[in-house]
């Protein structure tokens, strides 16, 4: 963490194209506007929503930024289209997804903007890498910490989630 800056925690997904490529090239992206100060393992999860397409890989990271939660999320649709990205089915493929899940602990609901991330609690492809980098973190509306919200999810949610590569697969070229 950098002093006087909150803890955002962002959720990165991929299923089309070169995923972890994708992924990498993401968090690139972010570094201009924002420090990454931790990324968990390479996730492969089974999809969620639409259940005929190409399964995912997930990863969460943790930054810094001087940006706004609008600025940033302004910054994480720009990333999302230079890396391809274009407007779709929801929840269907796309060869990235950007997700901001917790701007410290702003709690913000508005048409663009909720947070932190309403699906947080119910996502193992959010939980389970987030746990990874922080598992004390506690949710600002829920009071429970990531840890604690975990075995709330169901073990077939779980199952759908298996680790394919640990810490550091993002500085790979």
């Amino acid at each position: 963490m950098i002093a006087g800056q909150p803890e955002i925690f962002l959720g990165l997904g991929a299923n089309l194209g070169n995923r972890a490529a994708n992924l990498r090239m993401a968090l690139r992206y972010l570094t201009p506007l924002a420090a990454v100060t931790a990324v968990s393992s390479l996730y492969e999860t089974v999809p969620v929503g639409v259940a005929e397409q190409p399964p995912y890989y997930n990863a969460v990271c943790r930054l810094a930024t001087g940006l706004t939660p609008r600025g940033l999320l302004r910054y994480l649709k720009t990333i999302e289209f230079e890396i391809g990205r274009r407007p779709g089915q929801r929840w269907g493929p796309r060869p990235i997804d950007l997700d901001l899940l917790l701007y410290g602990d702003v709690v913000l609901e508005s048409a663009d903007l909720v947070l932190p991330h309403p699906l947080v609690p119910r996502r193992a492809f959010v939980l389970v890498p987030l746990a990874e980098i922080a598992p004390d973190l506690r949710h600002p509306l829920l009071g429970a910490t990531v840890s604690e919200l975990l075995p709330a999810l169901a073990e077939d949610d779980l199952r759908g989630v298996e680790k394919i590569e640990a810490p550091g697969w993002e500085k790979r070229p």
